[in-house]
Order: structure tokens, then C-alpha cells, then sequence
């Protein structure tokens, strides 16, 4: 795109015509004065911006995260961001629009920015599971006198996985659902095994954090799983009101045919939007279970339309259960001999599990009055310790 006047610019030109006219009226002895800086200024202004190339641009993206969650973008631009190392050029002012996915939320207003000296930095919310895409990146370049301007697109994006949000499960619930005489993970907690890097997915209750502040990495402990546990499968669909379900999710996600893609035909967009919004609850219902399992030490066999995986506990399994989640749109229950299905719809997601069936909301306020129960517990021990110390003090 050429160059144009800012609004300084106009004004700037302006007001050199006016001087001119001026100073030829009065015999042309003003025109060192006001003229002729202005004509050089607007002369340079308009040649720095022309000569202006598009950068090169490289997103250093934050990790994958859960919905609700902010994170931090670094936009590289110059050499430092070239992938052949050579893209070298003189650095510039410029305004600075990235534009995001719609299920992400960026930086409403422009960021201004010396481009080719310094990174720029902004912040993004996960706001929709699925893969969501950052960029490409607007530039609206400016000269050091702010009197021209240049429009620039730097085609170049990147990717972020968003995991659908994550509840928790009730232990009645979930040692429903494997054998009876296996022993819990957390009473074998005590049988340290060896300390690693952290891995994306681990739990934050595994982090050692005294060799953490010692080092430039995140360390957790691993622990024997020395107790055999019976795999559980899920699976999972969805349903609309009328009883039928969507077309099926492809790896991105998104519905190849009704989910955030072009309607069928006889497809209102009610229904769309219906089928969308249970395939959210599928995800999420999916993962908060499938999680908490993993979480128990019970491997998982997740079956959705948008794929399966077979998951042991650790940080891998628990990140590929939350990215099959993240990525799975509607459809019907692949598997009707699972331990456990999910159907959900707009409205929410049950499970059923043998002859019984519970709604996820049920199942969440469970959850929530045992973390009630426990963190009163823990406060009436403290309270008790506390008592204690006081009695034997002299």
C-alpha cells in the first residue's frame, strides 16, 4: 500500500501552502522560515515510509491452557524472528494490530511499537476450546514525524490449543467405576520413585518445589505405580433436542458440515448453535472425568467423534485426553459397551454407567460439598494443633 497523509500531515501541508502563498505575497523572504522544513519534512517522511518491507514476524506462543485463562504473546520481529536468519532492515515506528481467533480475546487497541529493536508483548484470553489461531499481524507504519503512513499485513500465524474447562468428580463416583480392592493412588504417594522435568498436564500438587527454586526448570516427583488398575473406557456423544445428533467433528474441532462451518441444507442455525454448545459440555463432562481418573492412577480408553486414545497416567496421557477434548465436535456414542457414557447436549451432560444414570451438575455439587467437608476437616485439625501448642506452652 503507498503512502498517505496522517492528519498531521495534512494539517503540516496546509500550513506549508499557506506560508508559501505568504511569503510570495511578501516578496518570498519567508520562505526559509516555515516552507522550506515543511517540504523536507513531509520529503522525508514520505521516503522513510515507502521504503519499508514487511518484516519478519515469528510468535513466540504461550503454553496450552484451559478456558478462562490468560496468557502472554511475544511478537519477535527482525532477524531475531527470521527462520533463514536474514532478514535484516532498518527498524521503524508502527502500530500494532494482531488479530486472533474468534475464540480467543486480544488487544483491543493498537500498540505502538519501534519494529526491528524490541518485542512487542500482549496479553490473550482463552475464551472457546479448540485450536485458535494467532495473527496475521496489521502494521500501520508511520514516519519519525508522524506525517505519512503505510499499511502493512505480515501474513504470518500461529496456533494454541484451548482445553475445555475442567470440574471436579466425586471419589464415590469415580471408584464406582474400578475395582473395588485397588488401592488409591494417594496412599501410595509416599513410594518416591525419582524426580523429572516437569511435563505439560502434571499435576501442580507434584511439583518438589525446593529443587524448583533451585533450578531454571520446573521439577516433579514420580511415584511407583506399583497397584494393577482396571482401564476404564468412556465414551461419549451428543444429542439435540429431536433426538438426533450432529455431524461428526473433524481434527480441528470443527464440524465439517454444521459446527462452525457452512450450514447443511434444512440446517437452522438454532441448531448449529445447539450442536455446538453440546459439544462443549461433551468436552468438558469428558475431560473432568477422564482426568480425574488419571489423576486416581486408573488408565482411560476416551472414545469421541472426534477420535480416541488410550491414556496412562502422567502428564502425556492427561495431555492427549484434553487435547482429543479440545478438538472433538458433535456426534452420536461410538461405543455402547463402555463403562461409562456421556451424552450431553445445550443444556448439559449425563452419565451413565451400567443401569445408572447422573446428571454431570449433580455430580459436580457432590464434588463441591466433599471439598466443603474436607477443607472444614482440615481447618478444625489446624485449630486443634493450634490449641494443643497453646496448652503445652508454659
Amino acid at each position: 500500500m503507498t503512502p498517505e497523509l496522517t492528519r498531521r500531515g495534512r494539517v503540516a501541508g496546509v500550513v506549508g501552502l499557506v506560508a508559501a502563498a505568504s511569503a510570495l505575497a511578501a516578496g518570498g523572504r519567508a520562505l526559509d522560515a516555515i516552507v522550506i522544513p515543511v517540504a523536507i519534512a513531509l520529503a522525508a517522511g514520505y521516503v522513510q515510509v515507502s521504503r519499508v518491507d514487511v518484516p519478519a514476524v515469528r510468535h513466540v506462543t504461550p503454553p496450552d491452557g484451559f478456558v478462562g485463562e490468560t496468557r502472554e504473546v511475544r511478537l519477535e520481529f527482525g532477524p531475531e524472528a527470521a527462520r533463514d536468519g536474514d532478514a535484516s532492515g532498518p527498524s521503524f515506528l508502527a502500530d500494532v494490530r494482531v488479530q486472533v481467533d474468534a475464540g480467543l480475546e486480544g488487544p483491543t487497541a493498537p500498540i505502538r511499537a519501534s519494529v526491528g529493536t524490541e518485542p512487542v508483548s500482549y496479553a490473550v484470553a482463552y475464551r472457546e476450546r479448540g485450536e485458535r489461531t494467532l495473527g496475521p499481524v496489521d502494521l500501520t507504519v508511520t514516519d519519525v514525524f508522524g506525517l505519512f503512513e503505510r499499511e502493512l499485513v505480515v501474513d504470518e500465524t500461529d496456533a494454541v490449543t484451548v482445553y475445555p474447562p475442567r470440574d471436579p468428580v466425586p471419589t464415590r463416583f469415580r471408584r464406582e467405576l474400578y475395582a473395588a480392592d485397588a488401592v488409591d493412588v494417594s496412599r501410595r504417594r509416599e513410594e518416591f520413585d525419582r524426580l523429572r522435568e516437569y511435563t505439560r498436564g502434571d499435576a501442580v500438587r507434584d511439583v518438589h518445589w525446593a529443587t524448583t527454586a533451585k533450578r531454571d526448570e520446573i521439577v516433579v516427583k514420580e511415584f511407583a505405580a506399583e497397584t494393577a488398575r482396571n482401564r476404564v473406557t468412556i465414551a461419549g456423544g451428543t444429542e439435540v433436542r429431536g433426538g438426533e445428533a450432529r455431524g461428526r467433528g473433524d481434527r480441528d474441532g470443527r464440524e465439517r458440515s454444521g459446527f462452525g462451518a457452512a450450514a447443511r441444507g434444512g440446517d437452522s442455525a438454532a441448531d448449529r448453535s445447539a450442536s455446538a454448545a453440546a459439544a462443549d459440555e461433551l468436552a468438558r463432562a469428558t475431560a473432568s472425568l477422564a482426568l480425574a481418573l488419571l489423576d486416581d492412577g486408573v488408565p482411560v480408553d476416551v472414545r469421541l467423534p472426534g477420535g480416541r486414545v488410550s491414556a496412562a497416567p502422567g502428564g502425556r496421557g492427561r495431555r492427549e485426553v484434553l487435547e482429543l477434548a479440545a478438538r472433538t465436535g458433535p456426534g452420536a456414542v461410538t461405543d455402547d459397551e463402555a463403562d461409562v457414557t456421556i451424552v450431553a447436549d445445550a443444556d448439559g451432560a449425563r452419565f451413565r454407567a451400567g443401569d445408572r444414570s447422573v446428571s454431570f451438575a449433580d455430580l459436580r455439587r457432590e464434588a463441591e460439598g466433599e471439598r466443603t467437608t474436607g477443607d472444614d476437616a482440615e481447618r478444625r485439625r489446624a485449630d486443634d494443633a493450634a490449641d494443643g501448642r497453646e496448652v503445652a506452652s508454659p
